[in-house]
């Protein structure tokens, strides 16, 4: 069975100790998937609240930033940067969000990533809800990361 790193010997939470880690650049990619109606897809950087894209990026930049904040046991992180891109796929009525961020440090950034897509994914939902009230987040994933003791990793599909 493969330890959870986050409970110590008593199975209690249990912040993991970095301090013998060597500092390394780590990058880490997620994704996630919005659905909504095709027409919405189209017309997202002229909704009435503004540029849903726009917001959405500085949204996702901002949580992964505040990552630590968020989930108790992430060690808070100096990045050294963070990249929010968007796919629009309107006639599948999709929105692809691609986050990246990276460190050097002593250890991984895939919680920032993954943070950084949710909160954009939250904030498209946010913006673009009155023109349609079904829309989904979806397939929230880690797609890829480099660096640290584990080296590159990647999800076969991605």
């Amino acid at each position: 069975m493969t330890e959870l790193t986050h409970l110590n010997t008593q199975g209690e939470a249990s912040m993991v100790d970095i301090a013998g880690k060597t500092a390394s650049s780590r990058t880490a990619i997620a994704q996630a998937e919005v659905s909504m109606l095709p027409a919405v897809v189209a017309t997202l950087a002229h909704l009435p609240k503004g540029d849903a894209l726009a917001c959405a990026r500085i949204a996702g930049i901002m949580a992964a930033k505040k990552t630590a904040e968020l989930i108790p046991l992430c060690h808070p992180l100096l990045l050294c940067k963070i990249d929010i891109q968007f796919e629009l796929q309107p006639t599948l009525g999709k929105v692809l969000i691609r986050a990246l961020c990276k460190v050097e440090g002593s250890t991984g950034v895939e919680m920032e990533a993954l943070t950084a897509v949710s909160i954009a994914a939250l904030t498209l939902h946010d913006m673009a809800k009155a023109a349609d009230p079904a829309i989904e987040i979806n397939h929230i994933h880690l797609c890829e990361k480099l660096g640290g003791k584990s080296g590159h990793w990647r999800r076969d599909n991605a």
